[in-house]
């Protein structure tokens, strides 16, 4: 029997794929239900979430469920489809039990608080996706993980409005609930590995530039940076300096024998700076002024 290779790309699509199975079949469920509603008219809208009655607790497992237009059923399903196949992509071990708790929290929330009315649809499933994802990508600190939450942000940023008592027919309550347990559950499972994502960032500080003559490794600080001395970038300066004294001296001396002084009480040199401006006669000195002309001026 001959042991099958192992090729990592199709182990990757084959997970891809799987990862949207539960998704897609959960939107198939929606459509389904949908489709028995409008076609035998059961009116199931009455079966939704009506708050702080008996009736109403059955609706906490119904509503999902139960959408009120093929409008409000699209805006549902797309969203069910992203962002379940990235939940159960990158965080495989918790994502049973965050669509479970965004269900059932979502809806108890609204049972308990919401305007007496009925409330339908699977919005607060939703938001309780999309504030996990969110934020368990910020709390994780992993660039794959942070990716998803910039995705999240561009794709669904706008449905954040829709925590706010905007328009009567939206049931803010479902969507608040919701991205409350998305919220509680991204903090407590923070520290459950995530899948496919790379390493962690690790903030640190920036290294020090690289400068010729000084060591390129990280320079340990046992005081503020401000008050150490690097008495080996001294040393390189002080030489640089002397260098450049001596250099000067014999640059007057040089300078001095070749050229005669217009000036009766010495030897003078011309400038070796090629500016127009610079072009003068200097007279020469024991030491050299306390700043010469710089050519690359």
């Amino acid at each position: 029997m001959e042991a099958v290779p192992f090729e990592p790309q199709v182990v990757e699509r084959r997970r891809l794929f799987t990862a949207a199975l539960l998704p897609a079949f959960a939107v198939v469920c929606l459509w389904v239900v949908y489709a028995f509603d409008r076609v035998f008219g059961m009116d199931l809208a009455h079966f939704g979430i009506m708050p702080r009655t008996l009736k109403g607790l059955a609706g906490i497992f119904i509503t999902p469920f139960v959408h009120a237009d093929l409008e409000h059923l699209f805006n549902n399903s797309v969203p069910i489809l992203v962002l379940g196949w990235m939940l159960v992509y990158f965080y495989p071990k918790v994502s049973g039990r965050v669509a479970l708790v965004s269900w059932l929290i979502g809806g108890l929330g609204v049972w308990a608080t919401a305007r007496e009315n009925y409330h339908i649809g699977a919005s607060g499933v939703v938001y309780g996706l999309a504030a996990f994802l969110f934020l368990s990508g910020v709390l994780r600190k992993q660039r794959g993980l942070m990716t998803v939450s910039l995705l999240i942000v561009f794709l669904y940023g706008s449905m954040w409005w829709g925590l706010l008592p905007l328009v009567d027919r939206i049931s803010y309550e479902s969507h608040f609930f919701g991205a409350f347990a998305g919220v509680v559950m991204a903090v407590m499972y923070r520290k459950v590995p995530a899948a496919h994502v790379t390493a962690p960032i690790v903030f640190t500080d920036e290294e020090d530039e690289h400068h010729p003559g000084r060591p390129s490794s990280p320079t340990t600080w046992t005081e503020s940076e401000g008050d150490e001395v690097d008495d080996e970038e001294l040393a390189i300066k002080r030489r640089l300096k002397e260098e450049d004294e001596r250099n000067w001296q014999q640059h007057v001396a040089d300078e001095a024998d070749h050229n005669e002084s217009p000036d009766p009480f010495g030897p003078a040199y011309r400038s070796s700076s090629t500016h127009p401006t610079r072009a003068q006669w200097l007279y020469q000195q024991k030491h050299p002024p306390h700043k010469h002309p710089d050519p690359e001026e």
